[in-house]
């Protein structure tokens, strides 16, 4: 068994879990998020607590039970406190704004960008050049945050484009004459 599997899942007040033969569903105050296992792991619940367990015999079973274990974990902060990620726009006349469902950024190219909210995703934007997107899984809020970087990433020479609130961007120096 992998040390990360060996440890328990604390279960915080307000989170209950439902396990079933194929899948474990948490639910808490923001929400509830479901997991399917693979065949040969098992969870199991002691008191305000999970364990996961992987069959013996089986190559590569301690690995998924391990990574079971940590899935387990993030979907007990998400649904309990929730996830998010900020990123900031820098450039001159880059802009975000949220209107209904979707995000309207203008980053220096010929047309605007329309960017689709997904469903469990919550997008904020306090000033022109700040976006906060909110979530309860950790995976989507950060495949949302990746998707939005995507469209401009932070180039080296000036550091214009969409980058995270915590990245650092370490600049090139011009060419010389």
């Amino acid at each position: 068994m992998s040390r990360v599997a060996k440890m328990p899942v604390d279960l915080p007040q307000g989170v209950t879990a439902t396990i079933g033969d194929d899948a474990v569903t948490l639910k808490g105050a923001k929400g509830s998020l479901s997991l399917k296992l693979k065949r040969g792991i098992r969870v199991v619940q002691q008191e305000k607590h999970l364990a996961v367990e992987a069959a013996t015999g089986v190559e590569g079973l301690v690995a998924i039970a391990g990574a079971t274990r940590a899935h387990l974990a993030n979907m007990v902060a998400g649904v309990s406190k929730g996830y998010e990620r900020k990123l900031e726009l820098v450039g001159v006349g880059y802009r975000a704004a949220v209107t209904g469902k979707a995000l309207n950024l203008t980053l220096g190219y010929s047309h605007p960008i329309n960017y689709a909210i997904p469903e469990g995703i919550s997008i904020e934007t306090p000033s022109q050049t700040e976006i906060v997107i909110r979530g309860i899984d950790l995976q989507r809020v950060g495949q949302v945050a990746a998707e939005i970087r995507r469209y401009r990433p932070p180039e080296p020479y000036k550091g214009k484009g969409v980058k995270y609130s915590d990245e650092k961007i370490s600049l090139k120096e011009a060419k010389k004459k």
